[in-house]
């Protein structure tokens, strides 16, 4: 057989020299010309098909579910399960290596991770992909910069002050140590003041408010460079048996690592933002958080962490930040009879890197807010701008006066998005439908979601036309063309129209159906599964593509800030691994079941 076998394409890049060599000895060429039935329902496999030229389409009954092109592989489960139960057709003229059943069965046994791969099962791929990054999560993250974990700022004071006056400073700026200036010695020399060393200030008997900080300052500073790895600023801290390190680039001293700090990066990320967000006093304090929510995300998705735990973590400290920003901006009295809350992405907890602002406010019925409610909530969207967070194009945010209301007048507009609803109305039905609280009394939203599902009905028209939604960026098969490298020269691939949205507002539609109150698409799954209207194994197929777009997603759009580039969400498809384009053929076929599952439950077909 040639030696030309694309060992690198999965999930044959798994395989040692050994299992190369045994594939190499048991592969041979087969050619397929164009319309040619390469498996039939039925029949008993004999080989593994890898495409050399051409392409293959899969058939379940009439119609075509996934077309293979080069260096895919078909059919494992039928090879493994003994019966073929799809049918494949040549598309083209089509040259594959067919490689022999026992030399798989033989991989299979020696190789759990090719096993996994080879399976059209997308859980078990996924799990064997999720095995490979987290063997090394540990081992990234404390090659990881100084700089890149929580620097809690430096303050200085000058050798000659009292000690009475350090502890006040402690207390007003909640740290426990300050560096201290002695300029009288010759050079002058830079220390440290920690609270331990305040146990020999007392015990020194002499008043506090006459003993100089210089006297018990330590003159040996500990330094780290911001670009050293934290790996090696935790063994200095372990050898030289302190606390803390100061971080310095030449004479700059940027801050002080704390041991606590260290290891909660290594152990959870979100700690040291929420210390951050907790201790800020303005909106500059904030704005520093909020560009360290980013990082944290890069970081952690670079390291291997489960990019569901991500949007878990990023969803608590964006509700922080959010609430922070709101009690800073807003008056006390309007905090506590109000409820902010956000919505889409943010809502669902699904939202990763920084997207449109979707946010808005209910107020307590009989409730007088203040006078400039206008001038706040204008603020308020102003301040997550700067933060990061791109205005609504569609104007749905706080400062948009449609977007805050009492209850009453809420549950009014949500009623009418039911009764009259075009195209405008099922949109805001469904943008609130994601909606969750993040400040103020969480009930007043409660009494409207309540309401509106209350008043859901079973008018099939309207569910119809709310789910007809899942086709508004169909592009029939435009995306297998774009993914295949088909057709037009444009390989990208816009991710969220063609795999997230669908899945997600599929999902949304059930649970209007269903009138489950679930905000989150994996917890409406869940419930639909609970319900009887979801079997387990769409459900699962579901949540895992879901998980699955959401990283492919942060991924290219990790990549576009690193360019400097905006952030769009559209897939290079030419540059992915054959492992991702296997997974997002799979993944992209998963929401295609699922929408021919929608049009039959509510008769999409007629809506039209």
């Amino acid at each position: 057989m040639p030696n030309a076998f694309n060992f690198a394409a999965s999930p044959f890049d798994c395989l040692n020299p050994d299992e190369q060599r045994l594939v190499r000895d048991s592969v041979d060429v087969a050619y397929f010309p164009e319309g040619e039935t390469i498996l039939e329902v039925g029949s008993v496999p004999t080989h593994l098909f890898v495409v050399i030229k051409g392409f293959v389409t899969q058939f379940e009954g009439s119609e075509a579910t996934t077309t293979y092109g080069p260096d895919d592989c078909f059919d494992g489960r039928g090879l493994v399960a003994g019966k073929v139960s799809s049918r494949f057709v040549a598309a083209e003229e089509v040259v594959a290596y067919q490689l022999a059943k026992q030399a798989v069965s033989d991989l299979i046994a020696s190789n759990a991770t090719f096993g996994a791969l080879l399976f059209s099962d997308l859980s078990n791929k996924l799990s064997a992909l999720s095995e490979r990054k987290n063997q090394h999560e540990l081992q990234s993250l404390t090659m990881s910069r100084v700089d890149e974990a929580f620097l809690r700022p430096a303050h200085f004071v000058d050798a000659g002050t009292d000690i009475l006056s350090v502890v006040k400073l402690f207390q007003a700026h909640r740290t426990s140590n300050v560096l201290v200036r002695d300029t009288q010695s010759q050079p002058p020399r830079l220390g440290i003041f920690t609270a331990t060393a305040l146990q020999r200030a007392i015990l020194d008997g002499r008043p506090l408010d006459q003993l100089a900080v210089g006297e018990l300052s330590t003159f040996k500073l500990i330094e780290v460079k911001p670009s050293d790895q934290l790996g090696d600023a935790m063994a200095v801290m372990l050898r030289r048996r302190v606390h803390r390190v100061v971080v310095a680039e030449g004479d700059e001293i940027l801050g002080i690592l704390e041991a606590l700090d260290l290891f909660s990066f290594l152990s959870n990320q979100s700690h040291m933002i929420t210390v951050q967000i907790e201790e800020a006093k303005d909106l500059e304090g904030l704005s520093q958080a909020a560009t360290r929510i980013t990082r944290m995300i890069a970081l952690l998705y670079r390291s291997g962490s489960r990019v569901n735990l991500i949007a878990k973590l990023v969803q608590q400290l964006n509700a922080r930040l959010f609430e922070r920003a709101w009690q800073l901006i807003a008056p006390p009295d309007l905090v506590a009879h109000s409820c902010l809350f956000v919505m889409g992405s943010e809502g669902r907890g699904e939202q990763l890197l920084k997207t449109d602002q979707d946010n808005g406010l209910v107020l307590r019925d009989g409730y007088v807010p203040p006078a400039d409610l206008a001038g706040i909530c204008e603020r308020f969207s102003g301040a997550l701008r700067d933060f990061g967070y791109p205005e609504c194009p569609g104007h749905i945010m706080v400062s948009n006066a449609q977007w805050r209301k009492p209850v009453s007048e809420f549950a009014q507009m949500t009623r009418q998005w039911l009764i009259m609803p075009d195209g405008d109305s099922l949109m805001n039905l469904a943008i609130f439908m994601d909606a969750h609280a993040v400040c103020g009394d969480a009930h007043l939203l409660e009494a409207v979601q309540r309401g509106l599902m209350k008043l859901a009905t079973d008018n099939d028209a309207m569910l119809g036309r709310f789910a007809a939604a899942i086709d508004a960026f169909g592009s029939s098969t435009g995306w297998w063309n774009r993914l295949l490298g088909l057709g037009d020269a444009e390989s990208h691939l816009n991710l969220k129209k063609e795999g997230i949205f669908p899945l997600v507002h599929g999902v949304r539609s059930l649970a209007l159906a269903h009138r489950l109150t679930e905000t989150g698409t994996a917890g409406r799954i869940t419930a639909l599964v609970a319900g009887g209207q979801l079997s387990p194994d769409m459900a699962a197929d579901l949540t895992d593509s879901l998980h699955f777009f959401m990283g492919l997603k942060l991924k290219a759009g990790l990549a576009e800030l690193d360019t400097g580039k905006a952030v769009t969400g559209a897939i290079d498809v030419a540059r992915l691994s054959s492992l991702d384009r296997d997974l997002l053929k799979d993944t992209l076929g998963v929401v295609k079941r699922f929408k021919v599952l929608l049009r039959h439950r509510f008769h999409l077909d007629a809506v039209r």
